[in-house]
């Protein structure tokens, strides 16, 4: 084999292993501001709401990822929804390091706040689980590496998501910061985003006026120093993110949304 040609192929491999660290940042980024604004009181999607996305390192499609809600099929309090993420490489990416991960979150109907998430990580050979109940009477979180204590409102990546999409943005001003907190793993983590204002964004569905949001990153092996994440979600009712992109040591990376369905509220993108 030409070593130009395996090089770029470990390069790949390598980049792989971050990929689903963007999708949870991408994701979950659009929930910063739940913690210092007001539910709306009603869910800005319904029972049978897919997303598809697409992340491409450069030109090569790396991985793709499905998410939907669905009824719960477990008893939470009166009820809940039941949201599940599948994530999974593609192309050659998914012949040189095969992920196949599976995250799922019930979060409860009236409130949004999650009752239990668990996860399914399948990256090549390394394999991890994890279970995490999230107990409001007693503000404590059970996770498969011990108990912690939860103060004010916590999140797993997708139920976050879910509730920062119903919740009141009305006053958001370009330059607001916002801290989110989600349990990963082994404990609380915050993360700080800057709201940086309103641009028409394309993405395979269409174009669409969205919001435009930038985590801070913080660098090291997969980031530079300079390196920025943006992330486009629509200015309407749905809240959907449709873009998002990247800056790595080597390359960049773009989520991009390819499909929806049964959404609560008419998607309406721009006419061309």
């Amino acid at each position: 084999m030409d070593f130009r040609l395996k090089d770029f192929n470990l390069q790949k491999a390598k980049m792989k292993k971050y990929f689903l660290i963007i999708i949870l940042i991408a994701i979950s980024c659009s929930k910063s501001f739940s913690q210092d604004m007001n539910y709306l009181g009603e869910p800005s999607f319904k029972v049978g709401e897919e997303l598809s996305y697409k992340l491409k390192y450069g030109f090569f499609t790396a991985a793709e990822a499905h998410i939907k809600v669905m009824e719960s099929d477990k008893k939470f309090g009166d009820s809940a929804f039941h949201i599940v993420a599948d994530a999974k490489t593609a192309g050659t990416f998914d012949i040189f390091y095969k992920v196949r991960n599976r995250y799922e979150t019930y979060v409860d109907k009236k409130t949004l706040q999650p009752y239990f998430y668990t996860e399914n990580r399948k990256e090549a050979s390394y394999r991890h689980s994890d279970n995490v109940t999230y107990d409001h009477n007693t503000d404590k979180i059970t996770a498969d590496k011990g108990v912690f204590p939860m103060k004010g409102k916590v999140f797993d990546f997708l139920s976050a998501y879910y509730f920062a999409r119903s919740v009141d943005i009305s006053k958001l001003k370009i330059g607001d910061k916002f801290t989110l907190q989600y349990f990963l793993e082994d404990g609380i983590h915050s993360m700080e985003i800057t709201y940086a204002g309103k641009e028409k964004m394309d993405c395979s569905v269409g174009t669409f006026n969205c919001l435009k949001f930038n985590p801070t990153i913080i660098p090291g092996r997969v980031f530079r120093k300079s390196s920025k994440l943006y992330l486009w979600i629509t200015d309407d009712k749905n809240r959907i993110p449709v873009k998002a992109h990247v800056e790595l040591v080597v390359g960049s990376i773009t989520m991009d949304l390819t499909g929806v369905k049964s959404l609560k509220y008419p998607l309406n993108p721009l006419k061309q």
